[in-house]
């Protein structure tokens, strides 16, 4: 089973101005066959130009520089037409007061493809550009003078292509196949967008909330958990060094040592109908990918888990809760936060 990165079973295709008055980090199903990207630029130096009045509040000094796969990646001026087409690299610029002319719809949200959590940060919808085969000649007509693809495949090639048209910020060392926290993304964004000190202030709120659902929970400390998908055709588990995985393991959780066992270069890992109780855990958490919940909690072999027949099990039914844990953006987090962890203290009682 090849990963794939929207939790409605399929990746969507999709101003940099106004800063939001007191960027409250609003309060992130797997993705099981993704893949395609790119990115980063930099002293192989590229600009673009204009518009709009984002970098005119930049708290940052220039040039800036970001640490990528791909080599430093300078930017040297303030960006004014960004373009954000990795998982989540919307949001994140979003969250710093960033608005992209230009965005990816990864979880096929429609309208300005972000989030409920991220609603109203725009003033004008952006252009929605293609998730795995973005259209370079959309892009370039947009002309940027930034592009982020921090969370993305890390692929050559579309890097090589998206660098032609503008300096780009791709994933970071290690960051392949999607593999970069909210964290790590929130700070390359800030950095590249000359507002790391607000990343840092961003990161270190969202990290204290994290620190205080964790201690308010310590039945989560050292639970072994599952975090898994189904498709209309497959089963999949995650893997540590993604998204998901790390969002539980700030809470004390820890991943699934016969998944980890199993892990490779992708996210996530196949499971088969035979081998199902490889989902068996402290905690198992179900995510539909192009189905119904009930597909999965009504599965006679799913009930046949262990720990789904002593009911530590989630199965995610609500939409936005389940995009929230897969988006693990800056500002998703804090939904999934309010939102997900009432459900797992639940399921272990």
């Amino acid at each position: 089973m090849s990963p794939r990165p929207a939790d409605s079973g399929r990746p969507a295709d999709s101003g940099s101005r106004r800063r939001p008055a007191r960027l409250r980090l609003l309060t992130g199903a797997l993705a099981l066959t993704l893949m395609g990207a790119l990115a980063a630029c930099g002293s192989s130096d590229e600009s673009g130009t204009q518009d709009s009045a984002a970098a005119k509040t930049s708290d940052g000094s220039f040039p800036a520089k970001v640490a990528t796969k791909f080599g430093t990646v300078t930017v040297d001026e303030a960006p004014e037409r960004v373009v954000a087409l990795g998982w989540g690299d919307a949001e994140a610029a979003l969250s710093l007061g960033v608005q992209p002319v230009g965005a990816s719809d990864w979880l096929a949200f429609g309208g300005e493809g972000v989030g409920p959590w991220a609603k109203g940060l725009y003033d004008k919808s952006p252009q929605r550009i293609g998730t795995l085969e973005p259209e370079y000649e959309k892009i370039a007509a947009l002309k940027p003078d930034l592009i982020l693809d921090t969370k993305s495949s890390g692929d050559q090639t579309r890097y090589d292509t998206l660098s032609k048209i503008a300096p780009t910020v791709g994933v970071p060392k290690g960051g392949d196949q999607y593999k970069i926290s909210w964290e790590k993304q929130t700070t390359m964004v800030a950095q590249a967008l000359g507002r790391s000190d607000d990343g840092e202030k961003l990161i270190a709120e969202t990290e204290k909330k994290f620190t205080d659902a964790a201690k308010a929970h310590p039945e989560f400390k050292d639970k072994t958990i599952t975090l898994g998908s189904r498709t209309a055709s497959a089963w999949g588990a995650y893997v540590r060094g993604t998204g998901r995985v790390d969002f539980v393991e700030r809470l004390g959780f820890k991943n699934n040592p016969a998944v980890e066992a199993k892990a490779g270069s992708a996210f996530s890992v196949p499971v088969s109908e035979e081998n199902l109780n490889l989902l068996d855990a402290g905690l198992t958490v179900m995510a539909p990918i192009g189905v119904t919940a009930k597909k999965i909690s009504s599965d006679p072999l799913f009930k046949a888990v262990p720990s789904v027949k002593k009911g530590h099990s989630v199965v995610f039914d609500d939409q936005n809760i389940s995009s929230a844990f897969a988006m693990d953006s800056v500002l998703s987090v804090d939904y999934a936060l309010e939102h997900v962890v009432p459900l797992f203290a639940a399921a272990l009682k």
